[in-house]
């Protein structure tokens, strides 16, 4: 594992740089058929991974959200790319967005970088290891009340439009805090300690991948919405754990 560790963190380097050279400059902005945004860095970043991972691990797969699956059908590991997640943040320069990269070894994830460039922090969650924060463990935090704690979304525009309207309302008259510190960015909060919940109601597995990791390697819980931890949800629901039961079922009875 440390070499895959390692590996990944060099990718996490190797691809900020790149990122960083684009990031508060002026960009051409282009739509993906999904109407969501790619600029030149979100693709050139994830090719240079995608050939640093060609150079080291020719027998691995790699998936990323830019230029698909690739590499030996066969593959017993995967390497799962989203190269700027945020990038709505990225292009405005606001610098809440992130590097997410993955190892899948069948249908489970076991080693999740969470890398933010513009803030200098990089967490590394892996399996049977404590998930740590530029080389520091961290740990979730311990509010056991709902009352206490502070939640992050993405974009609550999108919850509506999904259907959680009522749940939302009923959500945040409940919890001390509600802010939209998204993307990657709210479930590294939560593994970090800094906040006890973040919820995205739709997730690709580049979203979703290098996040189970990290957070359960700080002691937290990520679900789908149903409270299914197997897998690559379609959605995403990070805790500290103590407030997860509640939380599902104050989104469960919104949609």
């Amino acid at each position: 594992m440390q070499e895959y560790i390692d590996f990944a963190e060099h990718l996490a380097r190797e691809s900020a740089r790149l990122i960083l050279h684009h990031y508060g400059r002026p960009l051409d902005v282009e739509r993906k058929p999904d109407q969501s945004p790619v600029t030149v860095a979100d693709r050139d970043a994830e090719a240079l991974m995608r050939r640093l991972i060609a150079q080291r691990y020719p027998d691995h797969q790699v998936l990323g959200e830019e230029q698909g699956l690739s590499g030996p059908e066969q593959a017993e590991r995967r390497w799962i790319l989203d190269p700027i997640d945020g990038t709505k943040s990225f292009i405005h320069g606001v610098p809440l967005f992130g590097t997410l990269i993955a190892l899948m070894e069948g249908e489970e994830p076991v080693l999740g970088i969470i890398n933010l460039p513009a803030l200098g922090e990089i967490m590394v969650g892996a399996r049977g290891r404590p998930t740590t924060v530029n080389g520091n463990p961290v740990r979730v935090r311990p509010t056991r009340r709902l009352d206490e704690a502070t939640m992050c979304i993405t974009d609550n525009r999108e919850l509506l439009e999904q259907g959680y309207g009522p749940a939302y309302e009923r959500i945040q008259r409940r919890v001390r805090l509600l802010r939209a510190w998204g993307d990657c960015f709210g479930h590294f909060l939560v593994a970090a300690g800094r906040i006890e919940i973040m919820f995205d109601p739709i997730m690709n597995p580049w979203d979703v991948a290098a996040l189970k990791p990290c957070v359960l390697g700080a002691g937290g819980r990520l679900t789908d919405r149903a409270g299914k931890a197997a897998g690559l949800g379609a959605s995403a629901l990070s805790t500290n754990g103590w407030l997860h039961e509640e939380l599902l079922a104050l989104l469960g009875g919104g949609n």
